[in-house]
């Protein structure tokens, strides 16, 4: 457990930053934190009572942390830039500093961990298995990587059996963090090529993941998604591969839904009558692995049942904005090509006769140009595409590394390069069928006035 009683989040507005300012938040302890961009993430924070401030300034430190140095722990992300001048203040005046990472190690260390982690599919894997819990009598506290529809929040605590207390956590592999975990289970849904520029090499993330797992002590307690996580050992479960461990047998689709079952080649009965209420393959996989981990904690298979029914997603995770017969418009923080053909082909799968129109802004220089003709390809499936300029994050600029150099490879005609400012314009002059933004950036800002449009 955390001594300190005072904690100071350098980077507060992140989303798993400000899960752990929740959490801290609840326990009574006195919570405060700088960001350099405000966002409805801090807004939510202040009218939780949590001070945030924009200020890269000491003199926007609250006072009871100057007051209270030896009883304040800062905790901080790898994305905060070392010129920060608050971070080098809490570093010169000897405050107790830790990674968030750290952190969140530290307060799940005395609970049954069960711990999510890839490259893409963790945050939806880990709110499924949240929202599962929810359905059951167990204790527990979540700690998510988005903002759960059903959950309403990124933290959520949930008083039940207090023989054992459950925790769900996201395992980020960018800068090694998910090593200060102690997970007791474990679902890797991919570990495809990204962050190269902390690994260099796919095979360097790779082998990060493999440590990963077998901070898991019984191989039993590990799954992994069979064609997407290399080299793990454990049991392997996929959405349609049969000669994986478990294996999905679809008896039909309800809707944007689909009614499945778990067969398996290990021996076992399979668990049949199961509903997903989102749809796309790779959210089935998902929730494969969800379920998985969850019987093996010792949830109820109808606890399973329910929460795989009741789940409505996460924001900016295949999130319908609007859902009409004239028009549907998803938002999706796909930022990996991978993450791009799932949900593409998720939507082509939806909404065969219709133009799909797509936004999307790359996120850091260094992932565009590490797959920038992937990028490419996976852009060129739409119908018609607007491509923004790329947020730059923690990052700067690469020579030749631009949105330009991306569509000179997209083969789509009806394509063009477009700031974001532009967006709301264009689309007004253009027949929209099904509307995707997709990005990790601030793309989500026109998220309202996209929405607002339309709704008038």
């Amino acid at each position: 457990m955390v001594h300190k009683k005072h904690i100071y989040f350098l980077g507060i507005g992140g989303i798993g930053m400000s899960a752990l300012a929740r959490y801290f938040h609840a326990q009574d302890y006195v919570v405060a934190g700088y960001d350099k961009t405000r966002s409805p993430l801090t807004d939510k924070l202040q009218e939780e009572g949590i001070a945030v401030s924009l200020e890269d300034d000491i003199q926007a430190i609250g006072q009871e942390y100057i007051a209270h140095k030896t009883g304040t722990m800062v905790v901080y992300t790898p994305a905060i830039p070392s010129d920060n001048v608050l971070l080098n203040y809490f570093k010169n005046e000897g405050y107790s500093l830790a990674k968030r990472a750290e952190v969140l190690g530290i307060v799940t260390k005395q609970t049954v961990n069960l711990s999510v982690a890839g490259t893409h599919g963790k945050t939806t894997t880990s709110s499924i298995v949240a929202t599962i819990l929810q359905h059951s009598e167990k204790q527990f506290s979540a700690f998510l990587g988005g903002i759960s529809t059903n959950l309403g929040s990124n933290y959520f605590y949930q008083k039940g059996n207090a023989q054992e207390h459950l925790s769900i956590t996201e395992a980020d592999e960018f800068d090694h963090s998910f090593l200060h975990l102690s997970p007791d289970y474990t679902v890797i849904t991919s570990t495809d090529a990204d962050h190269l520029d902390i690994y260099g090499k796919k095979e360097d993330l790779e082998k990060s993941y493999v440590e990963f797992s077998q901070l898991v002590s019984k191989e039993s307690h590990r799954f992994y998604a069979k064609g997407h996580a290399a080299h793990i050992a454990g049991v392997s479960y996929s959405a349609t591969d049969t000669s994986a461990d478990y294996f999905a047998v679809i008896t039909r689709k309800d809707g944007k839904g689909t009614h499945f079952s778990i067969n398996n080649n290990v021996g076992k009965d399979a668990i049949p009558d199961l509903y997903l209420n989102i749809p796309g393959h790779h959210n089935l996989e998902n929730a494969i692995g969800a379920t998985l981990m969850c019987l093996k904690a010792g949830v109820s298979i109808a606890a399973i049942r329910s929460g795989l029914a009741q789940f409505k997603g996460i924001k900016r995770r295949f999130e319908y904005v609007i859902d009409r017969e004239d028009m549907v418009y998803i938002d999706d923080y796909a930022h990996h090509p991978s993450e791009l053909k799932a949900i593409i082909c998720s939507v082509k799968e939806l909404y065969s006769t219709r133009k799909i129109t797509a936004v999307f802004q790359p996120h850091l220089f260094s992932r565009t140009q590490d797959f920038m003709q992937e990028f490419a390809h996976e852009l060129s499936q739409v119908d018609e595409l607007l491509l923004l300029p790329i947020y730059p994050a923690r990052e700067l600029p690469i020579t030749g590394v631009t949105s330009e150099a991306v569509m000179q490879q997209v083969t789509l005609t009806n394509a063009q390069c477009l700031d974001k400012e532009h967006v709301l314009k264009y689309l007004e002059n253009s027949k929209v069928e099904v509307l995707l933004t997709l990005g990790a950036g601030d793309i989500d800002r026109l998220v309202q006035p996209i929405k607002a449009y339309y709704s008038e």
